[in-house]
């Protein structure tokens, strides 16, 4: 069983400051077996942060995956 703990709202709230809606970013790793699109290296631009901190990207290969905080990582550019 995979334990995922939500972010507390205080850090939603700094993910958000981090990823305004427009900013370019790209993936480091994902951790999600259902993943056949993205690889590392890939940039899309943020959507929205949600209410679980999860950063939704419209990425440029076409996926909209969310990255999920504490599981899936990027980095702005």
């Amino acid at each position: 069983m995979i334990k995922y703990r939500i972010p507390d709202s205080h850090l939603v709230s700094q993910l958000r400051e981090r990823f305004p809606k427009g900013t370019r970013v790209e993936l480091i790793s994902m951790n999600d077996p259902y993943n056949r699109k993205l690889k590392p290296g890939d940039q899309g631009t943020v959507n929205f942060v949600d209410g679980t901190g999860t950063v939704f990207v419209d990425w440029d290969c076409g996926s909209g995956l969310g990255v999920v905080y504490g599981e899936d990582y990027i980095r702005k550019l």
